[in-house]
């Protein structure tokens, strides 16, 4: 895949899905990966982390439709979905998920989250109960064990809180490396094994990130979202507790080698929560949907299965 290849707005058209916008106080994207015949089932919502979109979705989306109707979307401040004046804050986009579902979808869906999305998710179903049948959390934002944060990013969050310097590390960040670089840098975080990169995806998040370089507002809209995502792990008692108060069945994924969430935080977090499903990869990052897709979709198609029996 090259530019030439594929327009911005068709980025995921290689894995079948088709590209949407709706207004919801501003523009929203997302992508309707296709819905099997006669499906009656909770559609699937995929939702993305920091700085990811859809794309972070195209390698388990197209095996999921045998099913259900699976549908990725970008929340506002990311993929190509524009800030467009709203707040990009983790509460502001998990009442945005909840319009979404209501006002798009029209009835309850399974969500799946990773990383930041999957706080937005966990959000919404611990706030809003009716609109959630179930919730795939995988790797997701998660209250810290402090002594296994990783020093790297530990550095780099306490960074963003600072307004200045985080700024002007960004706008630093995108004229000193490529886009190319970006997304090589990006990738090598949340990757156990480079090697597991596909390069079709890779292209794709060049072009998208290429897209995002010409966007104003891009820089602010990022620090808003983990500015606000740092103050919710700030209040790691309300948050675990929220957690706790999710009443649908939830599947928690989580790579043993994620860098960004330790591990350590998946198994206290899987500790205070008995009831819950859990998938442990070992040898896996942040991103095991990405990383190894098929060992997710190994446990996450009979998870699904399952909620339409309970």
């Amino acid at each position: 895949m090259t530019n030439a290849d594929v327009s911005v707005s068709a980025l995921a058209s290689r894995w079948n899905g088709e590209s949407h916008t709706d207004d919801l106080d501003g523009p929203v994207h997302w992508v309707d990966f296709g819905a099997p015949h006669g499906d009656d089932r909770a559609p699937v919502l995929l939702v993305h982390g920091l700085g990811g979109s859809h794309l972070n979705w195209v390698r388990i989306a197209p095996a999921l439709t045998d099913d259900r109707h699976v549908v990725a979307i970008d929340l506002p401040g990311f993929g190509l979905t524009p800030g467009a004046g709203r707040r990009t804050t983790v509460q502001a986009n998990a009442r945005l998920l909840g319009r979404f579902i209501d006002e798009v979808l029209g009835r309850p869906a399974v969500l799946v989250g990773n990383s930041m999305g999957g706080m937005v998710s966990a959000l919404l179903a611990a706030k809003r109960p009716e609109l959630v049948t179930g919730l795939c959390l995988v790797d997701p934002s998660l209250p810290l064990v402090h002594r296994h944060q990783d020093p790297l990013v530990a550095a780099q969050f306490a960074l963003f809180s600072l307004p200045f310097l985080s700024n002007t590390y960004l706008e630093r960040n995108q004229r000193r490396y490529s886009a190319e670089e970006q997304v090589r840098r990006t990738l090598a975080l949340c990757f156990a094994d480079r090697t597991r990169i596909d390069p079709d995806v890779f292209e794709a998040d060049i072009v998208l990130a290429e897209h995002r370089a010409t966007l104003p507002g891009v820089h602010s809209e990022f620090l808003g979202a983990a500015r606000s995502l740092v103050r919710v792990l700030a209040r790691g008692r309300t948050y675990a507790a929220h957690l706790r108060s999710i009443a649908r069945p939830v599947l928690l994924v989580h790579g043993q080698q994620d860098r960004l969430v330790p591990f350590a935080a998946a198994e206290a977090t899987a500790a205070a929560n008995a009831r819950w499903d859990t998938l442990f990869l070992a040898g896996v990052g942040h991103v095991p949907q990405l990383e190894v897709p098929d060992l997710v979709l190994e446990r996450l198609v009979p998870w699904l299965d399952g909620i339409r029996r309970a």
